[in-house]
């Protein structure tokens, strides 16, 4: 049997190039895929939930196209310091020392968040979701193999890369466009405390003071790797020393994308990746989020609706029904005039979703339903424009109703193809949850408690238990719950 890999060619924006590129993987049938995942140390924000919202859409296509697909999404849980480069503390550890816990109890709290938010949002977990404090030995065996090659020097404890001197031989600023010449012409001079050569160089390893709690033994001494070096061992790892794609967030591109390409073409002499993939920043109101400034929410806040920036909570669904009407690779504006049209659009989408099984066939079919499935599949061909999908979503609900008042007709078999198809790019693609049906499914389980809630009084009264009797009465009408005794028995009516 042909897979559908076979028949759909994709085409991916590849940040390398600066181009649309025809997705070639590396082993036909097979997709390794690794993507950048957080540093645990607070809650989960926001774009961070977009960028990996973002890769779980392309994995799930990937796997519905019937490629195996290894998706690699790691956890730093060590070695990222405060100021994003060589200087300052660790952030695990800071957090730690600020809340007077051990450093693996930040991890595992964040840790937790992380993968409850991700969760809720209907998230896929990846198939290998290594962590950084797992694997400081290939890490180590990486800083052997480029100071062998002459790529890292020595100082003081601490490893450092050699940029000036791999750039000798390689490009260093390929992927972000940066030229070397100018980023040492824009650098302020080196401060006489610097270990390092140069001031476009970073840490492979750092050497541990005596206060720094989160530490390992090595061939240089007591230290812990570096940020950058993390994502060069477990990507390596588990996808070989050459892989299909690189994920992560726009912020990442420079310095910690442009240094895993370095350290991979040092150790190794081979490009690690074919096709660098980078999500876009989300904004909040026009304005970059900002913790500091006050212009940031988290996703819970979303869900309870507990935030300055919002007039009511939304569901999981609806927010990713948000974040999908935007290209990963466009900026993304929250607002909650944006939310609130989104949750139309997406109570729309759902209404008609929820009759497709109400449709009846025909003995032939007025409406292209192969051409409009071939649309969706070209939308998400053309670097998973997911915007384009659903617009083609939505040419889908006319149809249902068009179908629903006998205005379009279609075939048994084109009814069958359209149903699983529709459900297939909703669900499986996007990754979008049905909300309306969950919330039957809670009103049949409350439907049910009250009944027994009233049985019970029932029995209390037939017990002259009048006490208990009016007590379930009057709690339930706290709760905007009336009920109103009869001849035929007990109704209840909910007010909203």
């Amino acid at each position: 049997m042909t897979a559908l890999y076979q028949k759909q060619n994709i085409s991916l924006y590849n940040s390398l190039s600066g181009k649309k590129e025809t997705f070639q993987p590396l082993l036909e049938g097979n997709v390794g895929m690794y993507v950048c995942g957080p540093t645990v140390y607070s809650n989960v924000h926001l774009g961070n939930v977009r960028t990996f919202m973002s890769f779980d859409m392309i994995f799930r296509y990937l796997k519905h196209l019937g490629y195996k697909v290894r998706y690699v999404r790691n956890i730093t849980d060590a070695g990222h310091l405060t100021d994003d480069a060589d200087e300052g503390e660790d952030k695990i550890a800071k957090k730690a020392r600020l809340e007077q816990i051990e450093p693996m109890e930040v991890v595992q709290q964040y840790t937790i968040d992380f993968h409850n938010i991700l969760q809720k949002f209907n998230c896929l977990p990846p198939s290998i979701e290594p962590t950084a404090t797992g694997h400081i030995i290939e890490q180590i065996e990486i800083i052997k193999e480029i100071l062998d090659n002459g790529y890292a020097y020595i100082e003081n404890g601490s490893v450092y890369f050699d940029v000036i001197k791999f750039n000798e031989t390689h490009e260093y600023g390929k992927l972000s466009g940066r030229q070397l010449e100018d980023m040492i012409a824009n650098t302020r001079e080196l401060t006489a405390q610097s270990e390092k050569k140069n001031a476009q160089d970073f840490a492979l390893w750092k050497k541990a003071e005596p206060q720094h709690i989160m530490r390992w033994p090595s061939p240089w001494g007591d230290g812990f790797p570096g940020w950058h070096l993390e994502c060069t061992a477990m990507s390596t790892k588990y996808l070989g020393e050459q892989f299909d794609i690189h994920g992560g967030g726009m912020d990442l591109k420079f310095p910690h994308h442009e240094c895993e390409i370095a350290q991979s073409e040092a150790s190794n002499g081979k490009n690690p990746v074919n096709y660098w993939l980078h999500a876009n920043m989300l904004t909040l109101n026009g304005k970059k989020m900002s913790k500091s400034d006050g212009n940031n929410i988290f996703p819970a806040q979303i869900f309870t609706g507990d935030s300055p920036f919002l007039t009511k909570g939304f569901s999981p669904a609806v927010a990713r029904f948000f974040v999908m009407q935007a290209h990963y690779r466009s900026v993304l504006d929250f607002s909650n005039e944006a939310l609130l049209a989104s949750e139309k659009g997406f109570n729309r989408l759902m209404e008609a979703v929820g009759l497709l099984d109400s449709l009846k066939a025909s003995a032939s079919t007025s409406i292209d339903i192969a051409g409009w499935k071939q649309a969706c599949y070209d939308a998400m061909n053309d670097d998973f424009n997911s915007p384009i999908l659903i617009a083609q979503l939505f040419e889908a609900v006319k149809f249902i109703h068009h179908i629903k008042d006998g205005s379009a007709k279609i075939s048994e078999t084109d009814l069958e193809d359209f149903k699983q198809s529709v459900r297939a790019f909703v669900f499986d693609i996007l990754g979008l949850e049905d909300v309306t049906a969950a919330a039957e499914a809670n009103t049949d389980k409350l439907n049910g408690a009250l009944e027994l809630l009233i049985q019970l009084r029932k029995e209390a009264r037939a017990n002259k238990d009048f006490a208990t009797s009016d007590q379930i009465r009057d709690e339930l009408q706290k709760l905007g719950i009336q009920l109103k005794d009869g001849r035929e028995g007990t109704t209840f009516t909910i007010s909203g």
